[in-house]
């Protein structure tokens, strides 16, 4: 099976999270410059959040311009990735609206977690139904980006018990290093 109705499929799920994520935000209730002040928070995660799909959906891209042919496996593995990002619109509101407070920051950690597990789940899928010669695993290697990706949630999660400006700062790391497209894979198309 080719990949093009994945990667359509996907990229309509994806557009129709940002479209959830931006229809949570509403307009400040009063007409001065306080009211907007006031709604800074919710833009603020709603940015990050932006952002964090955007990357997923460019690496994504990345990904299965790489990928010669999907399967089974490689659908589910696809649609446990699209779950996990499906629940960023919920835990952004809720940081938006309460990002002094510990339950939300480490929902939003745990929701960014489980993305970056089922991404890198993804990769070894799609790795394992190719052959030893297939570009993509010569290019992650042995994904060491990933790796921290993953080790950088679980210290922002656990930090946020103890400080969520620290949780929040290990969630916008990860984000800084993902902002350029994985180079491994971009330089093996």
């Amino acid at each position: 099976m080719k990949t093009s109705r994945l990667e359509a499929f996907s990229d309509g799920v994806l557009a129709i999270i940002i479209t959830i994520m931006v229809l949570e935000l509403s307009p400040p209730k009063g007409t001065d410059l306080n009211a907007l002040l006031a709604k800074t928070p919710i833009f603020i995660s709603y940015i990050f959040s932006f952002i964090y799909l955007g990357i997923y959906w460019n690496n994504h891209h990345h990904l299965f311009q790489i990928t010669e042919k999907v399967n089974g496996k490689i659908l589910w593995a696809n649609l446990h990735l699209l779950f996990w990002l499906s629940l960023i619109p919920f835990t952004t509101v809720w940081i938006g609206e309460n990002y002094d407070a510990i339950l939300p920051i480490i929902a939003y950690g745990v929701v960014l977690l489980f993305c970056a597990i089922a991404y890198f789940i993804l990769q070894l899928i799609i790795i394992k139904s190719h052959d030893n010669e297939f570009v993509l695993k010569k290019a992650i290697g042995s994904d060491i980006k990933g790796k921290i990706s993953i080790t950088f949630y679980l210290l922002g999660i656990g930090f946020s018990f103890l400080n969520t400006w620290l949780g929040i700062a290990f969630y916008i790391i990860v984000a800084i290093m993902w902002l350029i497209p994985d180079k491994r894979i971009e330089k093996s198309l």
